[in-house]
């Protein structure tokens, strides 16, 4: 199972999001839950980079299955609404996936 874990901030604010294992769908290269749980963090992740230009620290498993991004604090707050944007659509996405495929993945909100 994939396990997404978003951390909030005290004001609500995504401040950063773990991905661990693997959905178990299908066989390697085929599980179509790994590979959209994959592409909307993979972009969202892009995306705050191309149109932010900010460096969140990432953290990568070397065969996959995991992913940790963490975003700097004190963003300035036209940056942060952006990224906050990109992120909430990100969340949306992965628990859209959650709600068709919830035996594969799940994610969790922690405040």
């Amino acid at each position: 199972m994939i396990n997404a874990k978003i951390y909030r901030s005290k004001d609500g604010l995504i401040k950063s999001f773990i991905l661990s294992g693997h959905a178990g769908f299908a066989k390697h290269g085929e599980d179509t839950v790994c590979a959209g749980a994959s592409a909307v963090t993979f972009g969202a992740v892009n995306a705050v980079l191309a149109l932010t230009k900010i460096e969140p620290l990432i953290e990568q498993g070397e065969d996959g299955g995991y992913l940790r991004v963490e975003l700097p604090d004190n963003l300035d707050a036209p940056i942060s609404d952006k990224v906050q944007l990109l992120l909430e659509a990100m969340l949306i996405s992965l628990q859209t996936i959650e709600r068709d495929y919830g035996r594969y993945i799940k994610v969790s909100i922690i405040n």
